[in-house]
């Protein structure tokens, strides 16, 4: 006796605690508080299945209450022999009906909608070319960081995708080593990055949501892609449409690598010229042959996705990446000394577009809650 309550105080806090749990959240996180267009959609499409199956659950309780209640050996006797209805046509008629009915009112929003979020026709132009009026993304991940290039403004960065907001982004995907997976939870939409082909989709992110968000979003892999997929998130940064231009005048405005302003820095450029720029680009118009883009990365505001944006840190992640994120494809090839890491990580805190980006406290979080970036 003492065992089956202690089993049912167990199973009463699990409860509770899965309950409780369920309420949590937060705006640039949760599916359950959609950002835009398609995060809406998908939303309301969730709220009709659950729908759907809370009528047929509450159906067949109230039926079967009613026919224990009404059946009661006590009420009709030891003799009673229920009715056979087996071959009527009339109730075989309404338990098939009802259930293809209720089928086919899930199945034409959803048809609907697969074919309405799956149409990307408006990336291409009239001759089948790339549409310069909208804004395009070519997506490309990797173990484990990702990689934006905007084909129209000729811009690369790694990490941080940047978005405008209250119109169409079209997302290309493609994935580079292995089978990932693009997902932003609070825009919605979730598509796979494969290496052998291309996906297409879009996404809408809505300016009012990003305003509640302090216009950060975060993005994730949803796809098992090795020892720290865990760790391969990037950051959505939505701004308006002012901003976005801004930002990107900001980017293509970076032609040249920028330079060092202290002597470490100036030393760590040479070095990082000798040996990191093998896989890293330090322009906004270049992509890593192996490793993310750096242009920004003293904008940033985590090192390798977890890790406080400080040079401390950054001289931690360049001596023992492994250690951090197991499977990472850094490497120690070149076997820099410790005063040469402590250079090249003085560069690499220099290397800004932004002035001041990286200083908004509101945009950091804590790493046990929720990882940004999935690379350096």
């Amino acid at each position: 006796m003492k065992n089956r309550w202690m089993s049912a105080k167990w199973i009463g806090l699990i409860v509770f605690l899965a309950a409780f749990a369920s309420g949590c959240g937060k705006n640039h996180l949760s599916t359950l508080r959609p950002a835009g267009e398609i995060g809406q959609e998908q939303f309301y499409l969730m709220v009709l299945s659950i729908a759907i199956m809370l009528l047929v659950v509450v159906s067949v309780i109230i039926l079967f209450s009613f026919a224990v209640l009404k059946s009661r050996r006590s009420k009709l006797g030891e003799d009673y022999k229920p009715k056979d209805v087996a071959g009527n046509h009339v109730y075989e008629v309404i338990w098939t009906s009802i259930p293809i009915l209720l089928i086919i009112i899930l199945a034409v929003p959803t048809v609907y909608l697969v074919f309405k979020q799956g149409d990307v026709r408006g990336m291409e132009n009239e001759d089948g070319g790339i549409n310069t009026e909208e804004t395009i993304v070519n997506v490309t991940a990797n173990q484990y960081w990702w990689e934006f290039e905007y084909p129209n403004e000729e811009v690369v960065t790694s990490q941080e995708l940047v978005v405008p907001t209250d119109r169409r982004v079209y997302f290309n995907l493609k994935g580079g080593d292995v089978k990932h997976s693009f997902w932003v939870p609070a825009a919605g939409g979730k598509l796979d990055t494969n290496v052998d082909g291309i996906n297409s989709f879009y996404l809408v992110f809505d300016d009012d949501s990003a305003e509640e968000s302090n216009r950060l979003f975060y993005g994730k892999c949803a796809e098992l892609c090795g020892p720290s997929h865990a760790l391969m998130d990037f950051k959505v940064k939505a701004l308006p449409e002012e901003e976005y231009d801004q930002w990107l005048a900001d980017m293509k405005a970076v032609e040249e690598p920028a330079q060092a302003s202290t002597d470490d820095a100036a030393e760590g450029q040479e070095i990082f010229n000798n040996s990191c720029i093998g896989c890293h680009a330090v322009t906004p118009q270049g992509a890593g042959a192996v490793g993310p883009n750096l242009a920004n990365f003293g904008d940033r505001d985590l090192i390798a996705g977890f890790l406080e944006h400080n040079e401390e840190n950054l001289v931690d992640w360049i001596k023992d990446p492994e250690s951090f994120k197991p499977g990472n494809k850094m490497t120690d090839q070149y076997d820099l000394s410790d005063e040469e890491i402590d250079k090249v990580a003085s560069y690499l805190m220099e290397l800004k577009v932004e002035e001041g980006s990286g200083d908004v406290e509101s945009l950091r979080e804590k790493p046990e809650e929720d990882s940004e970036e999935g690379g350096n």
